[in-house]
Formats: structure tokens, sequence, C-alpha cells
């Protein structure tokens, strides 16, 4: 018997061009065939590193999205009210110089006065230069509402992390924990991971609410109550500790667990690390003075098998912590040369949580986990970590220059995603995983989590925040940035934010993403201080990106006393008819992925895995003006260089005033971020050149050429221990992807958030305001904690004893996605999905309407019986539900009749009315914290709210693709 010969890859049409997908953020590799100037059908490109062949249903849709009715196809000038959808085409001329008008008088008056914000456009790397060269520093995207607690998180501890930054050890990992994971982003290659991990034996547990997706291959689901991941991660680590399950000597090779803290209580540096006088932190050499222990381990730590307390009187003195040949203390007190105590910080991690109040049988009841299934997860860690070590044979030299004849890890790795970070204890339980997979010496080994290049980088990254402007009216720095510590923030003489979103204050300080979803509250109150303009791009605030829809369509358009908006002008450009496009004044009209340029940037979003650096192109495999009669878009990239040079921003116009980039296309080749650095990574220079090299006019034939992207192999050598292997950061130098080639010494301990600390207590030239002391003070906890979520914890629990939060879908992404006639077929609406025994409790059965009540307002929906969510959480899937007349979709579509949102239930302000609904660290919006009630309703024929019907509804007659096809 021999399988048959089968062509997968014949040809369909008179033409195949491959670009990058676009139907959700994996960008994959796509083949796209064409027949007579229209998309005859997409696959994925085998030879790409991100998907190898593998595409979606929403990939494979892609063809229904660039066909879509919903397609605008003219600049638009509203004619009615905001919100009517009342508007005249009008040409690009025109449309332009209005655009750039508003824009050059706003920047005249003040830049700050424009509050430019992006959604998911993966173009960040220009969309912030941009507004760095208009001089403002309201900008951010959309990673405020999305994952910037993952990414802080991972950032100020491991100088990387999860998400698309970061992957287990598809290869060799024995253990994987998947925590708060959905099938959306980087859906393909951990599909093809797990199945391949999956065949391999590896054991797979998923930690989440819901058990969809990822999680229903799982070989076991940890149905945990939202918000307590943190806990469960303390308990484990509490299980650990009593246990001894340590890697020490990982922790004193690559962590600060053996640095030196300050116990001072009270003075101006307690809880910093003890520093010599250049500056180097200091750890307690046990061996100082016996002479230089033998052996290729430069560090020798106390051992595994000791218990975790100090024995007798210490002895040695202070050593440089980053030295070599010294056998440093991780637990006791010492006293420093200036008469001070103090204490290593793995010290302080054993006090913390050691803590019976971490114990399992304390945390079980709160998490939803039984104590023994904790205990039995902390020993099944154990065991796949120290039991059988991953052994590669492969040499590899650290930076002290000491070669390793083999690379030797733990086998266990883990993942998470948007459940663990969309949470008020967000960031604080993202830094809980990573201390956990520190203590197991799972970071970047053999087996476990791996960084992908461009990371890791230093601890916390150098770029920090623009904050002042220059002589010719750009910011000092990109808008969005690091911040080091409290003398970076925005904030003015008195303590008070700067930026129309608040962040980068002490209300959000380490706001990296900004914060998109408390930008229109904030315009509309003035709060600090007007805009004239908001300038959105793809981000659907009014609807589904809004959290607390109802009252954010009221902001937009809502007028003052003299009946003028107190928003004065909104600028919005997306591809389709979006709900945010009838609250625009001037729509631009972007275009499809398919016709558009696209970087996708090392500097930006990279693709790259463990492994390799990548990047990649999106290029028009179609011409816009030939899809559809008297179409007339731009893509948004090429709209905002032309309106940078026509308001004669500094670096987008030549001496002589002309643009200095003829387009996207332009700029992503000759652009230079430093000398050598661009867009892209591949065939600089003579096209010899990778990494760095000067701009090479041909650079984008070259990826047109090789399907689209661009990939190096990190060195064999380099590929594990990336934070301390000097192949990998001699080679990530030599790319351009860090300064120098130093270790990263990663952060058990956090001093960046001890200075807020002691700012709040008083220490230091820049302060708090008295009303934000104590709130910096709590959540500025050097090491990470855990605490209520705010939502839950302002609230009666007795009147909202559900938490509900929602599931991106695998077969569609944010709303792209359900005004798609191939994926509406997979579903058209969602239910509200609640566990058997919640249903018998309300006395609800399988499509029984329901009411459902948060502190905020109320939605009356459909309900379904499942068994795959945990009995005190409800769910739907997210971003379904759409306002009657957007998306082109007809007037009794079921989207706009049967579905729904729960960001109608959601404030963007906690209960109390104070802070936003949002993490105290980093800004990230809350999401998930949501408390809610459930009553049976009487049955309905629509869900509520519902809204006035936008006006452009869309043709009730099917939507047919390819007859013509059939017929030819």
């Amino acid at each position: 018997m021999h399988e048959p010969v089968l062509d997968l890859q014949k040809p369909v049409g008179d033409q195949v061009r491959q670009t990058t997908c676009y139907m959700c953020a994996c960008r994959c590799g796509i083949n796209v065939h064409l027949r007579d100037n229209k998309v005859r059908y997409i696959e994925g490109n085998p030879a790409h590193p991100v998907n190898r062949g593998v595409l979606c249903a929403k990939g494979s849709a892609g063809i229904m999205q660039h066909y879509s009715p919903a397609r605008l196809d003219k600049p638009l000038l509203r004619v009615g009210e905001r919100g009517e959808n009342k508007f005249r085409e009008i040409g690009w001329d025109e449309a332009l110089e209005l655009a750039a008008g508003w824009l050059r008088e706003t920047r005249a008056k003040d830049p700050d006065r424009l509050a430019f914000f992006t959604g998911r456009d993966q173009s960040q790397a220009l969309t912030g230069w941009w507004a760095q060269q208009y001089g403002t520093i309201n900008y951010a995207a959309h990673g405020g509402f999305c994952s910037v607690n993952m990414a802080a998180g991972g950032l100020y501890t491991l100088g990387g992390s999860f998400w698309e930054f970061g992957e287990p050890d598809w290869e060799h990992s024995k253990y994987l924990m998947l925590w708060g994971v959905a099938e959306d982003h980087d859906s393909n290659p951990i599909k093809l991971g797990l199945g391949h991990m999956k065949g391999r034996g590896a054991k797979v547990v998923a930690v989440n609410p819901v058990r969809s997706g990822y999680g229903a291959i799982a070989d076991e689901w940890v149905g945990i109550r939202p918000g307590t991941d943190g806990l469960l991660a303390f308990a484990l680590i509490h299980e650990l500790l009593k246990a001894d399950k340590i890697d020490l000597d990982y922790l004193v090779r690559y962590t600060n667990a053996h640095w030196l803290v300050v116990r001072d209580p009270g003075g101006a540096e307690d809880g910093l690390f003890a520093r010599d006088e250049q500056g180097r932190g200091l750890c307690w050499d046990r061996r100082a003075g016996v002479g230089a222990p033998s052996g290729a381990n430069p560090f020798l730590a106390e051992g595994q098998g000791k218990r975790f307390a100090p024995e007798g009187a210490p002895t040695g003195a202070v050593a440089a912590a980053e030295a070599t040949g010294i056998q440093p203390a991780v637990i006791g007190e010492f006293t420093l040369p200036d008469g001070r105590k103090a204490v290593p910080v793995f010290q302080l991690v054993a006090e913390r949580y050691l803590d019976p109040k971490y114990a399992p049988d304390a945390v079980a009841e709160r998490c939803g986990v039984p104590a023994a299934t904790i205990r039995r997860l902390a020993a099944e860690l154990a065991a796949a970590a120290f039991d059988d070590p991953v052994v590669i044979e492969q040499p590899w030299t650290d930076v002290h220059g000491v070669r390793h004849e083999r690379m030797v890890g733990r086998g266990v790795s883990f993942h998470a995603m948007r459940g663990i970070s969309a949470h008020s204890n967000g960031f604080h339980t993202c830094r809980a995983l990573h201390l956990l997979q520190l203590l197991l010496g799972a970071v970047d080994t053999p087996g476990s989590f791996r960084y992908q290049p461009p990371f890791p980088r230093p601890i916390p990254p150098a770029n920090r925040p623009g904050k002042a402007r220059q002589a010719n009216g750009t910011l000092d720095a990109a808008p969005l940035g690091f911040v080091h510590g409290p003398e970076d923030l925005l904030v003015d003489a008195d303590g008070q934010p700067r930026r129309i979103d608040h962040a980068y204050s002490w209300r959000y300080p380490l706001a990296v993403h900004g914060m998109l979803h408390t930008v229109i509250r904030n315009a509309w109150a003035a709060d600090p201080a007007p805009v004239d303009v908001l300038f959105l791009f793809m981000a659907n605030m009014s609807w589904n990106s809004a959290m607390n829809t109802a009252e954010t369509m009221h902001w937009l358009t809502d007028k003052d006393e003299a009946g003028e908006y107190r928003i004065p002008k909104i600028i919005y450009s997306d591809a389709y008819a979006s709900e945010m496009v009838a609250y625009a004044d001037l729509v631009l009209p972007d275009t499809t992925y398919l016709e558009r340029f696209d970087a996708i940037s090392l500097l930006d979003r990279p693709i790259s895995d463990a492994d390799r650096a990548a990047d990649a192109i999106r290029h028009p495999v179609l011409d816009p003006k030939t899809q559809r009669e008297g179409r007339d878009v731009r893509g948004f990239q090429d709209v905002l260089l032309d309106l940078g040079a026509r308001i004669g921003l500094p670096a987008l116009v030549k001496d002589d005033g002309k643009p200095r980039y003829a387009g996207y296309a332009d700029y992503i080749v000759n652009h230079e971020r430093a000398p050598g650095v661009g867009l892209l990574a591949g065939w600089r220079g003579d096209g010899t050149q990778h990494g760095k090299g000067a701009p090479n006019p041909e650079q984008l034939d070259r990826y047109r050429e090789n399907g689209g992207f661009w990939s190096a192999e990190v060195p064999a050598a380099g590929r594990y221990f990336k934070m301390a292997n000097r192949d990998y950061l001699e080679w990530s130098q030599r790319m351009g992807f860090i300064a120098k080639a130093e270790p990263v010494v990663l952060q058990l301990y956090s001093e960046t958030l001890q200075k807020f600390r002691l700012a709040a207590q008083g220490h230091g030239p820049v302060q708090p305001p008295a009303a934000e002391r104590e709130r910096v003070a709590t959540y500025f906890d050097p090491l990470p904690t855990w605490y209520e979520p705010f939502e839950g914890s302002q609230l009666d629990l007795r009147r909202y004893p559900l938490s509900a939060v929602t599931q991106r879908p695998p077969f569609m992404y944010h709303a792209w996605g359900s005004q798609n006639a191939w994926l509406r077929q997979i579903t058209a609406r969602n239910f509200l999905y609640l566990h058997p025994d919640t249903a018998a409790r309300h006395g609800l059965a399988n499509d029984d309407w329901v009411h459902m009540d948060s502190h905020h307002g109320r939605i009356t929906v459909q309900c379904r019986l499942a068994g795959n969510v945990q009995p005190d959480t409800v769910w739907t899937w997210n971003a379904i539900g759409k306002r009657r007349g957007a998306w082109k979709l007809a007037a009794d579509a079921p989207e706009a009749t049967k579905g729904f949102l729960l960001n109608h239930l959601i404030s963007d302000k906690l209960p109390d009315g104070g802070y936003a609904n949002a993490d105290p660290v980093t800004g990230q919006a809350a999401w998930f914290d949501l408390r809610v009630a459930i009553h049976r309703a009487d049955p309905a024929d629509e869900s509520h709210p519902q809204f006035a019907a936008l006006g452009g509804n869309g043709d009730n007659a099917p939507l047919r693709y390819g007859a013509d096809f059939r017929k030819a």
C-alpha cells in the first residue's frame, strides 16, 4: 500500500502571490491564488516560518474579508449629527487638505491637543514615530486594553514576555502549563506545537475558567476562578519551597536572587540593592578570604537539599553580585561596610511565600481549585523539572567566558495570555508566573519557556517615554517607553497627569502601551486638558472596544453650552463600516490587507521563533482601484506619511519642503531608526547584509522573491540561556537588537517598583501627591503580590456572585470576523454559557432568556448550558454582537438581533467612581474583573440593550462568491 501522490500546491488561478495574512495576530504566510484579478483561493505558505503551510478558518476566509460589502469606498465628510451615520463622499485631495488643516492648526496651538490612538494596526513603529515628529505626548496603541500587563510584567522581570515574544520549548518540554490562553494570538504555531508535544507524550495542563480550544485537548483542565491565578502560582511556589525543589544554581547564575537588599526601615534606600562605589550590585561571598572555588561553575549556590534558614554566624564579605569565582549566600542577614543590614533577595522570597496564607489549604476555596490538586500540580512540576533534566549535547560559552560542554535544562514550560492579564491584579499575576518559572530554573533552558529574538532586552528596556519638545516641535523621544523611576513620569508640577489617558502618571506609572480605554471619557471631560482633534485608526471605540458603551457614545456626541461638540474634531480611518465610523467627522478609508504594504517588523511585533529571527511584509497582491467600481481607498500608512509631509513635520520633509518619502513602501526601505537599522532586517546594504546595513532600494523585491519574509537562524550555540549566552548576545548585537552584548540579570525582585514605594513613603526628589501615596505604596511591591480584583472588592458579592468573562473564538477575531460571510456560517450569534449546576440554582434550561446585571447595567440574552466552565463563572464569545446598521449587515442579522456584548455591563471606572477600571501599575483594562448576577427573564425576540439603527443597512440577499468560477 502506498499513499497517493497529491499535488497540494497546484495553482487554481492564473497566478499565485505570496504575502502575510491579517485575519488575526498570528501573521502567517499565505499563497493567494488569483484568476482574472480576483481571489480564487488562499492557502498557507509551506515555506513560511510562522505557520509552515498551516492555515486556519480565519485565514482561508480572507477571501470574504477582502470582498466584504462593508468595505469603505471613498473618503467621507459628516453632514448630519455625530452618530447618525450621514456623510457625503469627497475626494482625497479635499479629505487630506481638511485633515492636514486641522492637524496643522492644532500643532501650532499645542501639539498635545492632538490625541492620536491606534487599534490593532501592527505598525506602531511608524505611528509612534509619527506622533513623536508631531510632538504630541498623547499617543498610544491598543495594548492598554489588551496585553500590557503581560508585556510589562515580563519585560520588567525577564526582559521578554509571554504572548508573541516567547514560546514553550515545543521539542523538549515534558510538562506545559497554559494559563489564561484562548485561541487567538500566535494560534497556528501553538496548534503545531501542541500537536507535536502531545505526540511525544508530554503533559498539557490548562488553567482557565473556561475549557475551549487548546484547553479542550489538554490532559488536565484546572477550572480556576477568574482573577485568582496569582494565588494559585503562590501556592505552587509555597509547596516547592517547602519541598526544597528550587534550582538555586540557576538562580545565582542568572537572576538577582543573591543580590543584597538594604534593610533600613524608614531610610531613603530601604529595599534598594546594596551597591559599591561604581554602582554595582553586591552580594555576600561566603568564601571570601577562604580561597576561590574550583571548577567550571563561577557560582556555587547553597546546594540543593538544604532548608532556607541561616546556619550560625555569617562568614565572608561583600562582593560584586555579577562577579565570578564567588559563592553567594542566598539566605541570612549581613552587615554592610557602612553598618547597615542587608539580606539576599531569595531570603525575602522565602520569607514571603512560605507564609501559611499561601499554603494550598489557605487558597483553595478562593481559587476554586482543591488543595490536593494544588499539591499534586506542584509535585508534578518538581518531578518534571528535577527528576529527569533535559540535556542537549551542544557546547556553549557564557558571558564570563566559561565553556559548558552541554546544555542542561528543566522540562517545564509555561505559556500565558489575556486570561491572566486583563485583571486589575494582572501585572503582579504575570510576575508571579515568572517567579515560579525562575525558581524552577525554567526560563530559556532546554525544555522550558524560550525567548524569541530580539528578546531578551535589558531590564527595564532603555527607551524612556518622551516628555519634552525640542526646538523644532518634536518630542525628545517616542511617546511610549519604559519608566525606570519616578523621574520618568509625565506629570505636572503638582504631580497630576499630563497625558489625556493618564498613562505614565502616579495613577498608572508603568503604562508602557498607553491607555486607549480612558481616552474618550478624558477627552470629553478635558482631563487634564482639552483636545482639539481625536485621531483614531482601526479602533472600534464606540462598540466592542468600549468599556461602557452607552456612555462612550454619549461622550462622542455630547455638546457644550454653546452647542459645540466637547470633542471638537474626530478623524477616523478604517477599512470597513464599523460602529465607530458613524461618530467621525472625517473618515479616511483604508485598504484591505490584500491591497496594502505593511512591515511586520522586528521594531514592532516580530514573527520570530526561538531559533530564528524573522520579519515579513505585506504587499499589494491586488490594486484597490480594480476591486469595485468607483472605489478609491488608500493604505493608512501612506495617508499618515502624506499628512505629515503636508503639515511639515520635521523628519517627513526634505530641506526644500518636499515629502521625504514617496509612500509607505519608500519609508519601509529608506527610513533608519538608527544608522543601519530600519523596519526590515533582511537584504540590507548591497543585499548581502542582514540585521544592520544601509538601505537597499531592491529590498522589497528580495522579500517578494522569498515568499514575503526573511529569517536568520540563531547560532546553534546561542539558542538557550540567551540572557547570559555569549554567542547569542554577540549575534544579537551584530543584528542590531541590543546595544551591548551584556548579560540580562533576571529580576525576582524589582528595584524599579521599590523606587516608587520609597517615593510614596516620602523619599526622593519626585514624590506622588498626598492622594496617591497609599495606592502607590500598596501596589508597587518589589516582589509579586496578590490582591482581590478591584471591582469585586468594592461590591457586595452576595448581590453579584458570578464572574463573567469572554473568550475570543478560534474562528473569528475581534469584530472583523463577524462581518465575514464564510465565518458567519460557523456562528452568527452568541449565547451566555453557564455550568449546569449554576443553571439549576437559577432554574434555567437551554435557550431560556436571562437578565444579567452588573453594578453598571443590564443585558438580556439567551443562555446555553455548558460543562466547560467553572461553576461560579459565566462566559460568552467576544465581539459577536453588532449594532444594527453597522458592517453593512442586514437589518435582521442575528449578530444585531440576538448577539450581544458584555461591554454593555462593564464600566470604565470602578464602582466607587474613583480610578479607572484598570491595573494600578500599568493601567491595563480590567475586562475580566466583571461581577454579575443572573435572573430568569421572559422569552424575547431579541437581545437587549438595543440602540437606534445606524443608517446604511446592508442587503438582505445572501452574499455569494465564486459562482462565476463554477460557470466558467
